[in-house]
């Protein structure tokens, strides 16, 4: 475990534009050096299978690009972040709430010890400092501070991910967000942040390039037909579209993974829509 001050040459550049200046890091691993490029990866911790493996694929995408991936270190969408750019042989940065030597949540012990040898586990916070909710909330500005821009992937309306968004816009950093969930949505409706479906596109958007309106398949246009008529139950989708059961959530599975439909409570469907 090192230490770099505010002050020192070492310390993220990038981190002296924040309003509130990091006196220092703590670092097991290495810190970014000042030419490489990053994104930033956010979204909930309690997310859907769907998220987690879009955020794996486009992590490993961006990682293969030569993009490091920046992190929380949390459960869900941060974990499968760092875990695509890991899997693709990429570089990863994991900003903790907490001291460097502590593991939190205790599963990713594993996990930090790859991140450690990939990129680095940063944290303003000094050697055995335990988790503490306010400050998580504030390690947000470090991994927004650290990245050229800010994807958020799987989210809800009121979630750590948009505060990590609105940071990123303040600073003026590009805002990328993955439509499906409400928190992306509202995103994307409110002219915030620029939607993208794939690291691919992720890509053409932080080069300025144009990304085409996406159209949905034509094999699930009778199941999107079903959603937007009031089936929004398994049931009801298999009894308009005139499948078994197991058939019409096989259908379901493939349109949430893509992105084209959201599961809610209950057990309820719907389709996203951003205006």
């Amino acid at each position: 475990m090192s230490f770099v001050a505010a002050v020192d040459p070492p310390f993220p550049t990038r981190l002296r534009r924040l309003a509130k200046v990091p006196a220092g890091l703590w670092f097991r691993g290495r810190l970014p050096a000042a030419h490489e490029r990053g994104v930033a990866i956010v979204g909930s911790r309690a997310t859907s299978a769907a998220g987690v493996a879009r955020a794996e694929r486009i992590a490993a995408t961006l990682a293969r690009a030569g993009q490091f991936i920046v992190s929380g270190g949390a459960l869900g969408i941060d974990a499968a972040a760092h875990r695509g750019a890991l899997q693709a042989g990429g570089v990863t940065f994991a900003v903790l709430g907490c001291g460097v030597d502590v593991v939190y949540p205790e599963r990713h012990a594993k996990l930090f010890d790859e991140i450690a040898v990939a990129g680095g586990l940063l944290s303003e916070h000094p050697s055995g400092t335990p988790p503490r909710k306010q400050h998580f909330p504030v390690r947000n500005r470090i991994v927004a501070g650290l990245a050229d821009a800010v994807v958020v992937i799987e989210a809800r309306r009121l979630s750590g991910a948009l505060i990590t968004a609105r940071l990123a816009r303040a600073a003026g950093q590009m805002l990328i967000a993955v439509p499906g969930s409400a928190g992306t949505d509202e995103l994307l409706a409110s002219g915030m942040a620029g939607a993208a479906e794939s690291g691919e596109e992720i890509l053409r958007r932080m080069a300025g390039e144009a990304v085409p309106q996406r159209r949905a398949p034509a094999e699930l246009a009778p199941l999107l037909a079903a959603l937007e008529d009031g089936s929004d139950s398994a049931v009801g989708i298999a009894q308009r579209l005139g499948v078994s059961l197991p058939a019409a959530l096989g259908v379901l599975a493939e349109a949430e993974l893509s992105g084209w439909v959201r599961r809610l409570a209950g057990g309820r469907y719907e389709v996203p829509h951003v205006s």
